[in-house]
């Protein structure tokens, strides 16, 4: 046992010296410069809480730093039934989440970017009234955070295309 110590120690280090340098993309917050700086305002409702929530964790926010940028949203829920059971409720719902936002730079007042996007979600529908409200609860929460990941990938972008017109 002791004789297969030494080289298995010594493989190790070289495959950890080969990541020396090397940087996972999540490894620590704010990925993109610039997505740490961002105040996020969204709607009092449940759905903007979920939205705010993912956002401000996707981006990393740091909230020691005053922000740079103020990313507005507005929100849209559609619930629209899928499926009709005998008594012709609805076995499924479709939920759509529709978000509008602008990025604007605070000093300048200077709008940056803006997008709408439109996410879809399902989830059961349920004769008990509890079961109901929680996954109509947890339909409004996925919804949110797949609109979180896309305005995420969407901020990033522009900022590297800022980034790359600034240093090219």
């Amino acid at each position: 046992m002791n004789r297969l110590a030494g080289p298995i120690l010594g493989a190790m280090a070289i495959l950890l010296s080969a990541c020396v340098g090397f940087t996972p993309l999540y490894a620590e917050p704010g990925v993109v410069a610039g997505l740490e700086r961002i105040s996020v305002q969204v709607p009092n409702n449940r759905a903007g809480f979920a939205l705010r929530e993912r956002l401000e964790d996707a981006f990393g926010r740091d909230g020691t730093a005053e922000p740079v940028y103020r990313l507005t949203t507005r929100l849209s829920e559609q619930r629209s039934p899928l499926g009709r059971r005998a008594d012709d409720t609805a076995t499924r719902y479709e939920l759509t989440l529709t978000v509008a936002y602008t990025l604007t730079e605070i000093r300048t007042n200077r709008r940056v970017h803006e997008d709408v996007i439109t996410v879809s979600t399902t989830y059961a529908a349920s004769a008990q009234p509890y079961a109901g409200v929680v996954a109509g609860e947890d339909g409004s929460e996925r919804a949110a955070a797949q609109a979180a990941d896309r305005i995420r990938s969407d901020l990033a972008q522009v900022f590297a295309d800022q980034a790359g017109a600034v240093g090219g």
